[in-house]
């Protein structure tokens, strides 16, 4: 079970008008000071922040009760002058939890209405998420023939590619910046990651490391991903079997 929260700045259309049209910049600076709090109050309370677009976060909130929910959402509001929902789901994969996260905001259902949270009654079952990192493998002879805005279409591109693929298997994919890409997974078989693999290689000749971690919460389940992509390096450089995939559980 995977439990998702999508927070989203309400009313924002309106409020950007508000301040001018001279308001790009401003917009840029607090989208970002927004997506830094939140990755900053979660990841103490050991959850993972995504930015999906700039006005809408998802956190893996593995564990997080309501109570939790409320304490993040007060200190949002203390910091910004802009109004935030929260709306939480739970379910087998990450994108059947979103929908009912997002099914919930759209039918009003509340777990909180003073604090503007929707949510259908959270369950209890144990938690498990799996992450999985990947990286271009050779990124710095791929920038050697491009220009940098060429390699960034590159990116963006392999960032499709990888989000149609993963979604139609119930994952979400997300752009961690750099070459590096996150996906939020519940027990993807690796034989479908090699067939990914297999398809930007033969598409793009670009390859990509990939590091698999499985735990309980997100920042966890990120960490040992992590330390998989790192292994997959250091076998590597030390002249042993070329591996693409690794994964580590706890």
């Amino acid at each position: 079970m995977i439990q998702l929260t999508i927070i989203k700045i309400t009313g924002y259309g309106p409020w950007t008008l508000t301040l001018g049209s001279d308001r790009e910049h401003r917009l840029q600076m607090l989208q970002a000071s927004l997506y830094k709090e939140i990755q900053n109050l979660f990841s103490e309370r050991n959850c993972l922040a995504f930015p999906n677009r700039f006005d809408e976060i998802f956190v893996i909130t593995n564990s997080l009760s309501i109570d939790d929910h409320i304490e993040i959402q007060k200190q949002l509001v203390k910091s910004f002058e802009l109004g935030l929902s929260m709306s939480i789901g739970q379910g087998n994969t990450p994108f059947e939890a979103s929908s009912i996260a997002d099914k919930a905001r759209r039918t009003n259902t509340m777990l909180n209405k003073d604090h503007n949270i929707f949510g259908f009654p959270l369950g209890k079952e144990e938690n498990s998420v799996q992450i999985i990192h990947m990286d271009v493998d050779g990124s710095t002879s791929v920038s050697a023939k491009k220009s940098p805005y060429e390699i960034s279409l590159l990116i963006i591109q392999l960032y499709s590619e990888m989000s149609e693929f993963f979604l139609q298997r119930n994952l979400l994919t997300f752009f961690m910046g750099g070459d590096n890409f996150m996906i939020i997974s519940s027990n993807v078989n690796k034989d479908e990651i090699t067939k990914f693999l297999e398809i930007v290689k033969q598409k793009y000749d670009i390859s990509f490391n990939c590091g698999i971690g499985t735990a309980k919460t997100g920042r966890d389940a990120a960490k040992l991903a992590t330390q998989s992509l790192d292994k997959i390096r250091e076998l590597r450089d030390s002249g042993k079997k070329d591996t693409r995939i690794l994964e580590i559980t706890c």
